[in-house]
């Protein structure tokens, strides 16, 4: 039986109002979608294609379908007329604010295998299956992990500054290393800090590291060097949990593009662009999609 369950948020983290809530959706494709409240009017939608810069608080519910750790569990998101919408493709990537929406797929301090199911209707958040199995970590992660909404990470683009490795045809990943632990379908509004270029077997998975704007550190933290200043160990730490977690299964250790290091913001934040552009190539089918939902 299908549950439905509000998340309830502060003001600093981007998830529920009373007043805005998703619209209805586009088609063939949809830009991105800024939602703008003004004196108290109905929310209206402005179309700005790459970029959503007005102000964003949608009322969300999450509509859990099936029992956790199970083949059927999925978490749908919900808009307030009953209508299922995607994380992927209907959560602003921009809040207007200079931050970025996360979509937490993964709690910390967690090891099922959580993912936006991009090949399903409405990329509901489920747990990855290998071989009819589920898919758990050998051992916990210990940062909150999530995807940037409305980015991707094209298969048929080499990036010459990694390696020329593709994309891993997912969204982009993000790495929060506030101190709360998340639920599974919270949308966090994080400000990005820095960026890894890892390399899963050739393929090109960035992680961008970001802090949580209610986070009691945020103010304390706007670039890298502030991260090891604020969070020593934590960006070696991210690196050798996501080089070493497929060691137990017997499987080679992921490697990392841009000499082994992680970059800074505003390198975080070209990625962040480039690959929000990708997404709106697929979206208008400018690219071919393949397996992959659009809706």
């Amino acid at each position: 039986m299908a549950t439905v369950r509000v998340l309830a948020v502060s003001n600093s983290s981007c998830l529920l109002s009373k007043t805005t809530s998703f619209l209805a959706k586009q088609r063939p494709y949809r830009n991105s979608l800024c939602f703008t409240e003004r004196g108290g009017a109905a929310p209206s939608l402005s179309r700005r294609s790459l970029t959503c810069r007005a102000i964003y608080n949608p009322e969300v519910q999450i509509k859990e379908e099936g029992l956790p750790e199970t083949l059927d569990y999925r978490v749908f998101f919900v808009d307030r007329s009953g209508q299922k919408v995607s994380p992927w493709h209907d959560v602003p990537l921009r809040t207007g604010d200079g931050a970025f929406n996360c979509v937490v797929e993964i709690p910390k301090e967690s090891s099922a295998k959580m993912e936006v199911a991009t090949d399903e209707p409405n990329t509901p958040i489920k747990q990855d299956t290998k071989k009819g199995k589920l898919r758990y970590y050998p051992y916990n992660i210990n940062w909150n992990y999530g995807l940037l909404p409305q980015t991707w990470e094209d298969p048929s683009l080499a990036n010459s500054e990694v390696d020329g490795a593709f994309g891993d045809n997912d969204p982009v990943d993000v790495v929060e290393i506030g101190e709360t632990r998340r639920k599974v379908g919270e949308i966090l509004k994080v400000k990005p800090l820095a960026a890894l270029a890892m390399i899963d077997e050739g393929e090109l998975d960035w992680k961008i590291v970001a802090i949580s704007l209610d986070d009691p550190k945020a103010s304390l933290v706007n670039d890298i060097d502030d991260v090891e200043k604020h969070f020593p160990g934590t960006l070696t730490a991210i690196r050798n949990w996501f080089r070493d977690y497929k060691i137990p299964d017997g499987k080679p250790a992921n490697k990392f593009g841009l000499g082994n290091k992680p970059a800074n913001k505003d390198y975080a934040l070209k990625v962040i662009t480039e690959t929000n552009e990708s997404w709106a190539k697929l979206i208008k089918r400018s690219v071919p999609a393949g397996e992959l939902s659009l809706v």
